[in-house]
């Protein structure tokens, strides 16, 4: 990097909050709010973003409104007119079932002249938790929990909690008719499939209960009879496209991994460094992925292919991790361990990682910074590189090193950052 430039870590750590920052709902609800209604307008949702949504909701709407939302703990932001409600995340707990229920109630009685703006953002899934007939609070925490550590990808689990849910799955939708429904949306799923964010609680689903079977199966999820038996029956069903009761459905991607990752490129263009985006969905296992992300930094350092030096390699999307250990990780963390094992201390590349929602895993960590000297500082504190990916303890690590990478509650979630910086 030239003189006077930041230095890599500057340079990667303020990418990551040009990514965050463009998603945040201040900046994206205005342009999608719809005209007020004849009747009422209810205010709904459910995610990490949810309370920021609502309150850019209401600095904007001109007249009366009010709503619930649910978001994470520690994730909330006081609104006039809105309830907000925290509860568990990735878990669910007994707060989340209970504004699930009412948020039910709330939309009840509808009439065509009202409007239900629903506010939905990633984390909603485990934020409206509400059982299926004949299963309990305690059943679906328990699949969550063995669904977070089985290598499901996203779209796995969240039709497997589709269909295990009085809520999910269009249900919430089904429940607003007769009135209009406008969906707001901050994206957190590879591809951005609005049925995948949150489950979809607002919008139909094409997915079907032996899909969800089969999933469990798939993993060896050990489930009980009775969430078999309601799937093999079919009385889990979701609502589908079609359905007479979701003809008034508007729904808008206002944020998504590409906007973040475009945010970020245009601020190492802006230092004079060439940016490419390598996709916005990349999936797969975290240690993997961060395998062939040095195969291909490797490649721009010692041959200038496919890109040349100086440059950024720019991905997003959500890794998954197969807990095998008893360590502190994420799938970010878990990532970049893996790529700076990879890569052995190649002078020349840094890189950052991190989830834009402030919280990698369970800890209120967003991700770490890697650099060429990582591996060395952590042998001279007698740390082993290789021992803590087996454990899954990238948190560990990187903590251990000062390098984890700490944002408190970013307000917004588009999923997960890397940039990886070759200097050359």
């Amino acid at each position: 990097m030239n003189k006077g430039q930041m230095n890599p870590r500057e340079l990667l750590q303020h990418m990551f909050s040009a990514a965050v920052a463009a998603a945040q709902p201040d900046v994206c609800i205005p342009r999608y709010l719809p005209q007020p209604p004849q009747g009422r307008l209810v205010v709904i949702g459910a995610g990490k973003a949810s309370a920021a949504m609502a309150r850019a909701v209401e600095n904007c709407w001109p007249s009366r409104l009010e709503g619930l939302v649910v978001t994470r703990y520690g994730y909330a932001v006081p609104c006039q007119h809105i309830e907000i409600v925290e509860a568990a995340h990735p878990v669910p707990d007994q707060a989340g079932e209970a504004a699930s229920r009412r948020m039910l109630e709330l939309v009840a009685g509808l009439t065509a002249d009202d409007l239900v703006l629903c506010l939905i953002s990633g984390g909603g899934s485990s934020l409206l938790p509400l059982p299926a007939a004949g299963l309990s609070l305690e059943d679906k925490q328990a699949i969550n929990r063995n669904l977070l550590k089985s290598g499901a990808t996203i779209a796995e689990m969240n039709c497997v909690r589709r269909h295990l849910s009085a809520i999910k799955g269009g249900r919430l939708a089904a429940a607003c008719h007769p009135a209009r429904v406008v969906n707001l949306i901050i994206s957190d799923v590879p591809g951005d499939n609005p049925a995948d964010i949150a489950s979809g609680p607002t919008l139909a689903d094409a997915s079907t209960c032996s899909e969800a079977l089969a999933i469990l199966r798939r993993y060896a999820i050990d489930v009980p009879q009775r969430v078999i038996d309601l799937l093999a029956s079919g009385a889990g069903e979701s609502i589908k496209p079609g359905d007479e009761r979701l003809p008034a459905i508007e729904t808008h991607l206002i944020a998504t991994p590409q906007m973040a990752l475009e945010a970020a490129a245009t601020v190492a263009r802006n230092h004079g460094i060439a940016c490419h985006i390598l996709g916005d969905s990349i999936e797969g296992e975290a240690r993997d992925v961060g395998k062939v992300m040095a195969g291909i930094a490797l490649q721009v350092s010692r041959r200038g292919q496919p890109f040349r030096p100086p440059c950024v390699l720019l991905s997003g999307g959500e890794t998954t991790v197969t807990v095998r250990g008893d360590g502190r990780g994420g799938r970010n963390v878990e990532f970049l361990l893996s790529l700076g094992i990879a890569l052995q201390g190649e002078p020349g590349i840094h890189a950052i990682a991190g989830d834009t929602d402030g919280v990698d895993g369970s800890e209120e960590i967003a991700g770490a910074y890697l650099a060429p000297d990582t591996l060395a500082r952590a042998w001279a504190q007698g740390i082993r590189p290789a021992d803590s990916l087996a454990r899954n303890d990238g948190h560990g690590f990187f903590r251990a090193l000062g390098d984890s990478l700490v944002t408190g509650p970013t307000l917004t979630n588009v999923n997960d950052f890397r940039a990886i910086l070759v200097t050359g």
